[in-house]
């Protein structure tokens, strides 16, 4: 069984292509930190392992319209491995991944810009102010069922 599961920011912003049959592919690079054991002090920065990601048809629509550079996703998949020269004349390895499933796990509207942000999913009053409680409603226990 080749089951890949990664929870990871992608590095770049996604990238929408069609092949000549008309099928869409979206592809993406998605930076995994590894754990530091407990006397590892070396660096601040983590270390991390690099997957590049396809998605096809309509998850990859998906992931082209909703995805953009920093977002965190968790992607399964089947995974690949290929090896090439760099130009340096030293082998390396690449990871591709071809997703069955991307869910996005950063929030709606949070690292987005201002004019992508939708309006709030709360519903407003009757003159278009939100509501108090920042859409909370105050319910008393003796109101609860159970």
């Amino acid at each position: 069984m080749n089951k890949l599961f990664i929870v990871g920011n992608l590095t770049r912003d996604p990238e929408l292509r069609t092949t000549s049959t008309g099928v869409s592919v979206c592809s993406f690079t998605v930076a995994v930190n590894r754990r530091r054991s407990a006397n590892s002090t070396a660096s601040n920065q983590p270390d991390a392992d690099f997957f590049r990601v396809s998605a096809w048809r309509q998850l990859g629509e998906n992931c082209s319209k909703y995805l953009a550079k920093g977002r965190k996703v968790a992607v399964t998949g089947s995974v690949t491995v290929s090896t090439y020269q760099a130009q340096d004349g030293t082998t390396r390895a690449s990871l591709e991944v071809t997703a069955d499933d991307v869910e996005f796990l950063t929030p709606k509207g949070e690292g987005m810009a201002p004019a992508e942000q939708s309006a709030p999913a709360a519903s407003y009053g009757a003159v278009g102010t939100p509501p108090q409680g920042g859409g909370f409603v105050q319910v008393d226990d003796e109101e609860l069922p159970f």
